[in-house]
This record gives structure tokens, sequence and C-alpha cells, in this order.
């Protein structure tokens, strides 16, 4: 069975690749916002709508020819133009079924445009231990050496900028190494039982099983960024509000820019270290062999319209943390169960299966009317998930 797997790590380009690079990101963001402002041009107008296909063929044959001044669209390259033309397309198809809202003009101080660069002859997106050979860039050196395989087979991939950092995401396509495909036998494999899993504020994971972790939001290092990022913030505050007034300290662009920067940076490093928090999490997991896992589907979108509750949850990353467990469990064939949000896992005792409608989200500990027992809230709530009998299999 052959598995598509992704690899991002930051690269090093040289002062040219950098203006290659950083041309064919503002050609791209240019294209997509040029594409939606079209859109809303000749629905306007006729009522109908564009397909990218359609205002690709108009942009090439009709638009470029006939506007001299925006010949600088073909000094990049033109598949990566393609794409983000297909990028709007699949943005407003999305709006059309429901899934998201109309879709917005893309901002230069975002950063969130990627070039993409699909595989035109052999030799391109070759893979070596400190290089990769990208289509019209040619080598570029990596910062993480022996990240991804050497005898890698890339389809297609593209570059970022976040941040003030280079970035490269490959699509790999890999043996997946279930222990079944593997040839190992499956009696000679020791799973544990299955380990039900409960999400929280107060504790971000309380498995079924005893393992408890905390809140890294939390933590002392942390906060302490936090607090950098709010005091950096304040600082580009004032510079927008002295730029307005007139004033001649804060007036170059350049000071903004440079303070943007720093604002940027500590944004990454907080996700960053987030993000390296759920994957050891997960991977902690993972080593203890269970069977099953299994896990709520939490909605999380409701959630996030407490206002008292909505910054704390967004800092948790439950979305991220059900990404990668998927992922892992479909890397080592364990299998992953999702159970309904209307599922009462909290209310349930564990013990005699009694139902305490009246718990409140105050009551941390959890006491049976019945039976008498005593258990922490989420521990109870993590071992009804482990014997829960509906659920749906995710992998």
């Amino acid at each position: 069975m052959r598995l598509l797997k992704s690899y991002k790590t930051e690269i090093n380009p040289t002062l040219e690749q950098e203006q290659q690079i950083k041309k064919t990101l503002g050609v791209c963001r240019f294209i997509y916002n040029f594409y939606i402002a079209h859109n809303k041009e000749i629905y306007e107008k006729e009522r109908r709508f564009v397909s990218g296909m359609e205002f690709s063929v108009w942009l090439n044959n009709e638009f470029i020819p006939n506007s001299q001044e925006f010949n600088w669209i073909k000094d990049v390259s033109s598949k990566a133009v393609k794409q983000s033309i297909m990028n709007g397309e699949r943005a407003f198809k999305k709006f059309f079924k429901g899934k998201s809202k109309f879709p917005r003009f893309k901002k230069k101080k975002n950063n969130d445009v990627k070039a993409y660069f699909p595989r035109n002859n052999k030799t391109d997106w070759t893979i070596e231990r400190h290089r990769v050979k990208i289509p019209t860039l040619g080598f570029v050196r990596l910062k993480e050496k022996g990240y991804i395989p050497t005898n890698a087979k890339v389809g297609s991939g593209s570059v970022s900028f976040e941040a003030g950092r280079y970035y490269v995401s490959v699509l790999v396509e890999e043996d997946s190494l279930t222990a079944v495909e593997k040839g190992i036998k499956q009696d000679n494999i020791s799973f544990s039982e299955g380990i039900g899993i409960d999400v929280g504020i107060r504790e971000f994971v309380v498995a079924s099983n005893g393992i408890k972790k905390k809140n890294i939001n939390k933590s002392k290092e942390i906060k302490k960024l936090e607090k950098k990022l709010k005091r950096e913030q304040r600082r580009l505050s004032k510079k927008y509000e002295n730029k307005k007034k007139g004033g001649t300290a804060t007036n170059s662009a350049k000071n903004i820019d440079k303070q943007v920067l720093k604002v940027q940076k500590l944004h990454q490093k907080l996700k960053n270290k987030r993000h390296d928090y759920v994957n050891k999490v997960v991977c902690e997991l993972v080593k203890t062999k269970p069977e099953y896992f299994t896990i709520e589907d939490l909605n999380v979108k409701g959630m996030m319209k407490n206002r008292h509750l909505s910054k704390a949850i967004a800092k948790q990353n439950f979305h991220y943390f059900k990404i990668r467990l998927e992922n892992k469990c479909k890397h080592l064939g364990i299998q992953l169960r999702i159970v309904s949000r209307f599922y009462p896992s909290s209310k349930i005792c564990s013990h005699c299966g009694n139902i305490k409608k009246d718990l409140r989200l105050s009551d941390r500990v959890y006491i049976c009317e019945e039976c008498g027992s005593k258990i922490d809230r989420d521990l109870n709530a993590a071992i009804n998930l482990k014997n829960a009998k509906e659920y749906a299999i995710a992998c």
C-alpha cells in the first residue's frame, strides 16, 4: 500500500533565489486577488461565475497581450500562476457548498501565499541530504539535513515565506508502515487494551490508563512569551498611531516593517512550541501500543462562541491534536474511534452507569448519587469514552 506523506522544512536560499521566490509569491498573490475581483465584476454585470480555466485563457490570450504594463506576470513560473487561479476557484466552490465564507483578498503582511512548483522533468525535485532541486530555482540548501528521505519520489512541492524564513513543502510517496504490511504476525505484537482520551482546558489530555498531560499554556515559558508578544504589539500599535498623526520618528515604513516582523516571529515561536508539545503527547500515547483510541467529536466551533473560554480553547489546538493522532494511528495500524459529541461522557458514572443530569462545569470531582463512588471528572469521562459502544471508525 502506497502512502502520501508531506514534509516541510526550512531552506537557505541565495540572494538571487530569494528575489525569485519573493517575485513568484507576489505574482501569485496578485493573480489570486485579481481572479476574485474579476469574478465579482463579471457576476455584477452578467450574473455568472468565471471558472479557473476560463479566467486563465482570458488572462493569457486577451488581458496580458492588450496590457503591456502587466508583462511582469510572465516573469515567473506559469504553473505557479495557474495553481493560484485554481486555488481561487477552490475557495469559491467551498463558499458555494456552504463550507466557508466568501473568498477574501490575500494581504502581503499575512504571508499566507504559497508558490507551487510541479515536477516538469526527471531531475526536478531531486532530494539530496543537504539540498533540494526546485524547478526554476535550481538547487537550494536545506537547513535541516537528512530530514527528507533522499530516495523519496516527489510529485510536486511549494515554497512559502513565514516570519522572515523560507520553507519548502513536498509531497512524498512512501510505503505504509503498518504492522500487517511489514509481514509481522499480529499474535507477536503485544497490544494493550483500548484507551479513552478526554481533552480539555484544565488538563490538556486525560487518558483512561492514568496518563495526564498538563496545559502547556499555563507554563512559565509560554506566559513569558505571551507577555512579550503583548508588549511588542503595543509598540507596533503606537507606531501606527504616530504615523496617522504625522509623526516624524516612526513615519518610515521600514520601522513599522521591522516591528511587524518581531510580532510575526513571536507568533511563530508560540505556534511551534504548542505544536511540538502536541506531537510529543501523541507520541507518548502511541508508545503504549493500545488496541484502539477513543476520542470525542468536539464541537470546537460552538465552543468558540463562549467569549469567556474562546481564547483558551483556541490555544489548545484540539483539531491539530486530532489530525496528528489520526495520522499516527494510520501509520501504526491502531484503530481510532470517534464518539458522537452528544454522548454524555462526563455525566455517566464509570462504575454503575448512572447518569447525573445536574452535573455542572464547576464540578471537578464526579460523585455518583447511586453507588457513592468519587472520581476525577476528566478521568471518568475518559473511562466512559473507552467503554463506549456506539462510535464511528476514523481509521
